[in-house]
Protein backbone atom coordinates (compact mmCIF):
# COMPACT_ATOMS: atom_id res chain seq x y z
CA UNK A 1 0.00 0.00 0.00
CA UNK A 2 2.87 2.38 0.71
CA UNK A 3 4.32 1.73 -2.73
CA UNK A 4 0.91 2.29 -4.31
CA UNK A 5 0.41 5.64 -2.59
CA UNK A 6 3.97 6.74 -3.26
CA UNK A 7 3.56 6.50 -7.02
CA UNK A 8 -0.13 7.47 -7.26
CA UNK A 9 -0.62 10.95 -8.85
CA UNK A 10 -2.24 13.71 -6.84
CA UNK A 11 -6.02 14.12 -7.22
CA UNK A 12 -6.54 10.41 -7.96
CA UNK A 13 -9.72 8.95 -6.46
CA UNK A 14 -9.28 6.12 -3.93
CA UNK A 15 -11.45 4.00 -1.66
CA UNK A 16 -9.81 3.30 1.70
CA UNK A 17 -10.90 0.81 4.34
CA UNK A 18 -9.20 0.95 7.73
CA UNK A 19 -9.33 1.93 11.38
CA UNK A 20 -9.87 5.49 12.61
CA UNK A 21 -8.11 6.52 15.83
CA UNK A 22 -7.30 9.68 17.71
CA UNK A 23 -4.04 11.42 16.85
CA UNK A 24 -2.36 14.42 18.47
CA UNK A 25 -0.23 14.96 15.36
CA UNK A 26 -3.10 15.19 12.89
CA UNK A 27 -4.63 18.58 12.10
CA UNK A 28 -8.09 17.04 12.40
CA UNK A 29 -7.29 15.12 15.58
CA UNK A 30 -7.77 11.70 13.96
CA UNK A 31 -5.90 9.47 11.56
CA UNK A 32 -6.87 6.52 9.36
CA UNK A 33 -4.78 3.34 9.46
CA UNK A 34 -5.49 1.69 6.07
CA UNK A 35 -6.07 -2.00 5.70
CA UNK A 36 -7.07 -1.82 2.01
CA UNK A 37 -6.75 0.79 -0.74
CA UNK A 38 -8.55 0.63 -4.08
CA UNK A 39 -7.81 3.07 -6.89
CA UNK A 40 -11.15 4.18 -8.39
CA UNK A 41 -9.77 6.74 -10.86
CA UNK A 42 -6.18 7.63 -11.60
CA UNK A 43 -5.46 11.35 -12.22
CA UNK A 44 -3.51 12.43 -15.28
CA UNK A 45 -0.12 14.08 -14.96
CA UNK A 46 0.99 16.77 -14.84
CA UNK A 47 -1.91 18.66 -13.27
CA UNK A 48 -2.72 21.82 -15.25
CA UNK A 49 -3.58 23.57 -11.97
CA UNK A 50 -2.40 22.87 -8.45
CA UNK A 51 -5.11 22.08 -5.91
CA UNK A 52 -3.17 21.95 -2.64
CA UNK A 53 -0.23 24.09 -3.76
CA UNK A 54 0.25 27.46 -2.12
CA UNK A 55 1.39 29.00 -5.39
CA UNK A 56 -1.54 31.02 -6.77
CA UNK A 57 -2.60 30.96 -10.41
CA UNK A 58 -4.09 33.83 -12.40
CA UNK A 59 -7.86 33.90 -12.78
CA UNK A 60 -7.88 32.89 -16.47
CA UNK A 61 -5.87 29.75 -15.68
CA UNK A 62 -8.22 28.95 -12.82
CA UNK A 63 -11.29 29.38 -15.00
CA UNK A 64 -9.77 27.36 -17.84
CA UNK A 65 -9.41 24.44 -15.41
CA UNK A 66 -12.43 25.26 -13.26
CA UNK A 67 -13.12 21.73 -11.99
CA UNK A 68 -9.69 21.56 -10.37
CA UNK A 69 -10.05 25.13 -9.09
CA UNK A 70 -13.37 24.27 -7.45
CA UNK A 71 -11.69 21.47 -5.50
CA UNK A 72 -9.86 24.06 -3.43
CA UNK A 73 -11.66 24.41 -0.08
CA UNK A 74 -11.47 28.21 -0.09
CA UNK A 75 -13.06 28.34 -3.56
CA UNK A 76 -15.79 25.86 -2.69
CA UNK A 77 -16.49 27.96 0.41
CA UNK A 78 -17.57 30.88 -1.82
CA UNK A 79 -20.39 28.75 -3.22
CA UNK A 80 -21.36 27.49 0.21
CA UNK A 81 -21.92 31.16 1.12
CA UNK A 82 -23.80 31.76 -2.12
CA UNK A 83 -26.06 28.77 -1.47
CA UNK A 84 -26.71 29.86 2.11
CA UNK A 85 -27.58 33.41 1.04
CA UNK A 86 -30.01 32.17 -1.64
CA UNK A 87 -31.59 29.77 0.85
CA UNK A 88 -32.00 32.75 3.18
CA UNK A 89 -33.71 34.76 0.45
CA UNK A 90 -36.11 31.92 -0.33
CA UNK A 91 -36.97 31.54 3.33
CA UNK A 92 -37.51 35.29 3.75
CA UNK A 93 -39.71 35.56 0.65
CA UNK A 94 -41.87 32.56 1.51
CA UNK A 95 -42.37 33.80 5.09
CA UNK A 96 -43.69 37.05 3.63
CA UNK A 97 -46.23 35.48 1.30
CA UNK A 98 -44.26 35.51 -1.95
CA UNK A 99 -44.74 32.76 -4.53
CA UNK A 100 -41.66 31.38 -6.31
CA UNK A 101 -42.11 31.47 -10.09
CA UNK A 102 -40.31 30.39 -13.27
CA UNK A 103 -40.61 32.63 -16.32
CA UNK A 104 -39.56 31.99 -19.95
CA UNK A 105 -35.99 32.63 -21.02
CA UNK A 106 -36.82 32.57 -24.75
CA UNK A 107 -38.73 35.70 -25.73
CA UNK A 108 -40.10 37.45 -28.78
CA UNK A 109 -39.03 40.83 -27.38
CA UNK A 110 -36.81 42.02 -24.55
CA UNK A 111 -37.81 43.93 -21.45
CA UNK A 112 -35.88 46.95 -22.68
CA UNK A 113 -35.29 46.16 -26.35
CA UNK A 114 -32.08 47.43 -27.88
CA UNK A 115 -28.70 45.94 -28.67
CA UNK A 116 -28.20 44.17 -25.35
CA UNK A 117 -30.25 41.16 -26.45
CA UNK A 118 -28.82 37.82 -27.56
CA UNK A 119 -30.65 36.77 -30.73
CA UNK A 120 -31.28 33.06 -31.36
CA UNK A 121 -32.84 31.13 -34.22
CA UNK A 122 -36.21 29.81 -33.09
CA UNK A 123 -37.39 27.32 -35.71
CA UNK A 124 -36.42 29.70 -38.49
CA UNK A 125 -37.69 32.84 -36.78
CA UNK A 126 -36.11 35.38 -34.41
CA UNK A 127 -36.18 35.02 -30.64
CA UNK A 128 -34.11 36.46 -27.81
CA UNK A 129 -32.63 35.33 -24.52
CA UNK A 130 -34.29 37.06 -21.58
CA UNK A 131 -32.55 40.11 -20.10
CA UNK A 132 -34.78 39.76 -17.04
CA UNK A 133 -38.19 38.34 -16.05
CA UNK A 134 -39.50 41.89 -15.75
CA UNK A 135 -42.47 41.76 -18.13
CA UNK A 136 -43.64 38.37 -16.87
CA UNK A 137 -43.42 39.44 -13.23
CA UNK A 138 -45.73 42.33 -13.99
CA UNK A 139 -48.11 40.14 -15.97
CA UNK A 140 -48.37 37.81 -12.98
CA UNK A 141 -49.24 40.73 -10.72
CA UNK A 142 -52.06 41.42 -13.19
CA UNK A 143 -53.04 37.76 -12.90
CA UNK A 144 -53.63 38.26 -9.18
CA UNK A 145 -50.50 36.58 -7.79
CA UNK A 146 -49.74 39.78 -5.81
CA UNK A 147 -46.26 38.75 -4.57
CA UNK A 148 -43.75 36.76 -6.66
CA UNK A 149 -40.02 36.11 -6.80
CA UNK A 150 -37.64 34.24 -9.09
CA UNK A 151 -33.99 33.15 -8.89
CA UNK A 152 -32.75 32.29 -12.38
CA UNK A 153 -30.15 33.11 -15.04
CA UNK A 154 -30.51 36.20 -17.21
CA UNK A 155 -28.58 37.28 -20.29
CA UNK A 156 -27.29 40.66 -21.40
CA UNK A 157 -25.27 41.16 -24.59
CA UNK A 158 -23.26 44.12 -23.35
CA UNK A 159 -19.69 44.21 -24.70
CA UNK A 160 -18.39 45.02 -21.21
CA UNK A 161 -15.07 43.60 -20.10
CA UNK A 162 -14.91 44.59 -16.45
CA UNK A 163 -14.59 42.84 -13.09
CA UNK A 164 -18.31 43.55 -12.47
CA UNK A 165 -20.04 42.33 -15.65
CA UNK A 166 -21.06 38.94 -17.05
CA UNK A 167 -23.13 38.06 -20.10
CA UNK A 168 -24.95 35.30 -18.19
CA UNK A 169 -25.67 36.15 -14.58
CA UNK A 170 -27.77 35.06 -11.65
CA UNK A 171 -30.76 37.34 -11.17
CA UNK A 172 -32.99 37.48 -8.12
CA UNK A 173 -36.21 39.29 -9.00
CA UNK A 174 -39.26 40.17 -6.94
CA UNK A 175 -42.53 41.96 -7.63
CA UNK A 176 -45.34 42.98 -5.30
CA UNK A 177 -48.80 44.35 -6.02
CA UNK A 178 -51.07 46.81 -4.25
CA UNK A 179 -48.24 49.03 -3.06
CA UNK A 180 -49.06 52.45 -1.65
CA UNK A 181 -45.82 53.95 -2.91
CA UNK A 182 -42.21 53.09 -3.73
CA UNK A 183 -41.31 53.02 -0.03
CA UNK A 184 -43.26 49.75 0.28
CA UNK A 185 -40.82 48.24 -2.21
CA UNK A 186 -37.72 49.64 -0.56
CA UNK A 187 -38.77 48.52 2.91
CA UNK A 188 -39.46 45.00 1.67
CA UNK A 189 -36.13 44.81 -0.15
CA UNK A 190 -34.04 45.82 2.84
CA UNK A 191 -36.07 43.52 5.07
CA UNK A 192 -35.54 40.37 2.97
CA UNK A 193 -31.89 41.24 2.26
CA UNK A 194 -31.13 41.62 5.96
CA UNK A 195 -33.01 38.42 6.77
CA UNK A 196 -31.17 36.47 4.04
CA UNK A 197 -27.72 37.51 5.24
CA UNK A 198 -28.61 36.78 8.88
CA UNK A 199 -29.87 33.34 7.88
CA UNK A 200 -26.68 32.66 5.90
CA UNK A 201 -24.52 33.56 8.90
CA UNK A 202 -26.53 31.16 11.08
CA UNK A 203 -26.29 28.30 8.57
CA UNK A 204 -22.52 28.67 8.21
CA UNK A 205 -21.65 29.58 11.80
CA UNK A 206 -20.18 26.20 12.83
CA UNK A 207 -19.01 24.91 9.46
CA UNK A 208 -15.51 26.37 9.47
CA UNK A 209 -16.26 28.35 6.30
CA UNK A 210 -13.42 30.88 5.97
CA UNK A 211 -15.64 33.53 4.39
CA UNK A 212 -18.55 33.63 6.84
CA UNK A 213 -17.06 36.42 8.97
CA UNK A 214 -17.06 38.67 5.91
CA UNK A 215 -20.86 38.68 5.80
CA UNK A 216 -21.85 42.05 7.29
CA UNK A 217 -24.27 42.78 10.07
CA UNK A 218 -27.01 44.55 8.11
CA UNK A 219 -28.42 47.71 9.68
CA UNK A 220 -31.79 48.94 8.46
CA UNK A 221 -33.27 51.20 7.33
CA UNK A 222 -30.78 52.00 4.59
CA UNK A 223 -30.05 55.68 3.89
CA UNK A 224 -32.02 57.24 1.01
CA UNK A 225 -29.81 59.49 -1.14
CA UNK A 226 -31.59 61.42 -3.91
CA UNK A 227 -29.96 61.29 -7.35
CA UNK A 228 -29.64 65.08 -7.25
CA UNK A 229 -27.65 64.91 -3.99
CA UNK A 230 -25.25 62.37 -5.51
CA UNK A 231 -24.84 64.72 -8.50
CA UNK A 232 -23.86 67.52 -6.13
CA UNK A 233 -21.29 65.25 -4.47
CA UNK A 234 -19.78 64.67 -7.92
CA UNK A 235 -19.76 68.40 -8.70
CA UNK A 236 -22.19 68.18 -11.59
CA UNK A 237 -25.56 69.26 -10.20
CA UNK A 238 -28.43 68.96 -12.67
CA UNK A 239 -26.44 67.15 -15.35
CA UNK A 240 -28.96 64.28 -15.53
CA UNK A 241 -26.31 61.75 -16.60
CA UNK A 242 -26.12 58.17 -15.38
CA UNK A 243 -23.34 57.29 -12.97
CA UNK A 244 -20.27 55.40 -14.14
CA UNK A 245 -18.10 53.00 -12.16
CA UNK A 246 -15.75 55.71 -10.87
CA UNK A 247 -18.72 57.93 -9.99
CA UNK A 248 -20.25 55.12 -7.94
CA UNK A 249 -17.01 54.68 -6.00
CA UNK A 250 -16.96 58.36 -5.08
CA UNK A 251 -20.63 58.27 -4.06
CA UNK A 252 -20.01 55.12 -2.00
CA UNK A 253 -17.19 56.75 -0.02
CA UNK A 254 -19.23 59.89 0.60
CA UNK A 255 -22.32 57.89 1.59
CA UNK A 256 -20.29 55.93 4.15
CA UNK A 257 -18.90 59.15 5.58
CA UNK A 258 -22.32 60.80 5.76
CA UNK A 259 -24.41 57.85 6.96
CA UNK A 260 -22.03 55.17 8.28
CA UNK A 261 -23.86 52.41 6.41
CA UNK A 262 -22.28 50.51 3.48
CA UNK A 263 -25.79 49.90 2.07
CA UNK A 264 -27.66 52.90 0.66
CA UNK A 265 -30.37 53.73 -1.86
CA UNK A 266 -29.92 56.15 -4.73
CA UNK A 267 -33.45 57.42 -5.36
CA UNK A 268 -35.51 59.56 -7.77
CA UNK A 269 -33.64 58.71 -10.96
CA UNK A 270 -34.17 61.19 -13.81
CA UNK A 271 -36.45 60.12 -16.63
CA UNK A 272 -33.60 60.89 -19.03
CA UNK A 273 -31.54 58.10 -17.43
CA UNK A 274 -34.46 55.62 -17.41
CA UNK A 275 -35.91 56.53 -20.82
CA UNK A 276 -35.71 52.95 -22.17
CA UNK A 277 -37.10 51.55 -18.94
CA UNK A 278 -40.64 52.16 -20.14
CA UNK A 279 -42.22 50.44 -17.15
CA UNK A 280 -40.56 52.89 -14.71
CA UNK A 281 -43.23 55.11 -13.17
CA UNK A 282 -42.67 58.84 -13.67
CA UNK A 283 -43.46 61.14 -10.76
CA UNK A 284 -46.77 62.94 -11.22
CA UNK A 285 -45.47 66.13 -9.58
CA UNK A 286 -42.28 66.13 -11.69
CA UNK A 287 -42.36 63.89 -14.80
CA UNK A 288 -38.64 64.53 -15.31
CA UNK A 289 -38.09 62.23 -12.32
CA UNK A 290 -39.02 58.58 -11.80
CA UNK A 291 -39.78 56.50 -8.74
CA UNK A 292 -36.79 54.32 -9.59
CA UNK A 293 -33.86 53.54 -7.30
CA UNK A 294 -30.61 51.61 -7.07
CA UNK A 295 -29.34 49.83 -3.98
CA UNK A 296 -25.56 50.09 -3.72
CA UNK A 297 -23.03 48.50 -1.38
CA UNK A 298 -19.75 50.36 -0.89
CA UNK A 299 -19.99 52.03 -4.28
CA UNK A 300 -21.19 49.02 -6.27
CA UNK A 301 -24.74 48.77 -7.63
CA UNK A 302 -26.35 45.46 -6.64
CA UNK A 303 -30.07 46.18 -7.15
CA UNK A 304 -32.23 48.25 -9.48
CA UNK A 305 -35.96 48.65 -8.93
CA UNK A 306 -38.85 50.93 -8.25
CA UNK A 307 -42.54 51.59 -8.67
CA UNK A 308 -43.87 50.43 -12.06
CA UNK A 309 -46.32 52.27 -14.26
CA UNK A 310 -49.66 50.44 -13.98
CA UNK A 311 -51.81 52.75 -16.17
CA UNK A 312 -52.11 51.41 -19.71
CA UNK A 313 -52.07 54.73 -21.54
CA UNK A 314 -48.91 55.82 -19.73
CA UNK A 315 -47.14 52.51 -20.40
CA UNK A 316 -47.88 52.91 -24.12
CA UNK A 317 -46.73 56.54 -24.07
CA UNK A 318 -43.50 55.53 -22.34
CA UNK A 319 -42.89 52.83 -24.93
CA UNK A 320 -43.29 55.27 -27.78
CA UNK A 321 -41.05 57.80 -26.03
CA UNK A 322 -38.37 55.07 -25.80
CA UNK A 323 -38.70 54.36 -29.54
CA UNK A 324 -40.45 51.01 -29.02
CA UNK A 325 -43.48 49.74 -30.91
CA UNK A 326 -46.33 48.83 -28.53
CA UNK A 327 -47.57 46.26 -31.08
CA UNK A 328 -44.47 44.17 -30.27
CA UNK A 329 -45.59 43.92 -26.64
CA UNK A 330 -49.22 42.92 -27.11
CA UNK A 331 -49.11 39.96 -24.72
CA UNK A 332 -47.63 42.17 -22.01
CA UNK A 333 -50.05 45.04 -22.57
CA UNK A 334 -53.09 42.76 -22.35
CA UNK A 335 -52.42 42.43 -18.61
CA UNK A 336 -52.92 46.20 -18.29
CA UNK A 337 -56.12 46.32 -20.35
CA UNK A 338 -58.10 44.25 -17.88
CA UNK A 339 -57.05 45.71 -14.55
CA UNK A 340 -53.52 46.14 -13.21
CA UNK A 341 -52.99 47.20 -9.57
CA UNK A 342 -50.21 49.58 -8.50
CA UNK A 343 -47.07 47.50 -8.15
CA UNK A 344 -43.30 47.56 -7.93
CA UNK A 345 -40.27 45.39 -7.49
CA UNK A 346 -36.59 44.93 -8.14
CA UNK A 347 -33.85 42.87 -9.76
CA UNK A 348 -30.76 41.87 -7.78
CA UNK A 349 -27.51 40.58 -9.28
CA UNK A 350 -26.66 37.45 -7.27
CA UNK A 351 -23.07 37.14 -8.53
CA UNK A 352 -22.34 40.79 -7.82
CA UNK A 353 -23.90 40.57 -4.35
CA UNK A 354 -21.67 37.62 -3.43
CA UNK A 355 -18.66 39.43 -4.89
CA UNK A 356 -19.12 42.58 -2.80
CA UNK A 357 -20.13 40.82 0.42
CA UNK A 358 -17.04 38.60 0.35
CA UNK A 359 -14.69 41.24 -1.05
CA UNK A 360 -13.80 39.19 -4.13
CA UNK A 361 -11.73 40.89 -6.81
CA UNK A 362 -13.82 39.75 -9.77
CA UNK A 363 -17.47 38.80 -10.23
CA UNK A 364 -16.34 35.71 -12.17
CA UNK A 365 -15.13 34.23 -8.88
CA UNK A 366 -18.72 34.21 -7.63
CA UNK A 367 -20.11 32.09 -10.49
CA UNK A 368 -19.33 28.41 -10.98
CA UNK A 369 -18.77 28.56 -14.74
CA UNK A 370 -18.81 32.25 -15.72
CA UNK A 371 -19.73 33.55 -19.16
CA UNK A 372 -18.39 36.82 -20.50
CA UNK A 373 -17.78 38.25 -23.98
CA UNK A 374 -14.73 35.99 -24.43
CA UNK A 375 -15.57 32.86 -22.43
CA UNK A 376 -18.03 30.16 -23.49
CA UNK A 377 -16.30 27.14 -21.93
CA UNK A 378 -15.81 25.15 -19.83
Amino acid sequence: MFALLAELPRESVIDVTGTVRRSEKSNRGVELLPARIEVLARAGVPLPLGVVDRVSADLDTRLNHRVLDLRKPEVRAIFEVRSAVLAGFREAFLERGFLEIETPKLLRAGAEGGATLFAVDYFGGPAYLAQSPQLYKQMLIGAGFERVFEIAPAFRAEPSDTVRHLTEFGSLDAEMGYIDDVEDVRRMLEEVLAAAIRAARRRLADTGNPHVDRLPEVRTPFPRIPFSTAEEWLGRAGAGLDFGTEDEKVIGERALQEHGNPFYYLTDFPTSVKERTFYAQRQDADPSRTWYFDLDYRGVEIVSGGAREHRLERVIANMRSAGLDPASFEGYLEAFRYGMPPHGGWGLGVDRLVMVLLGLGNVREARLFPRDRYRLDP
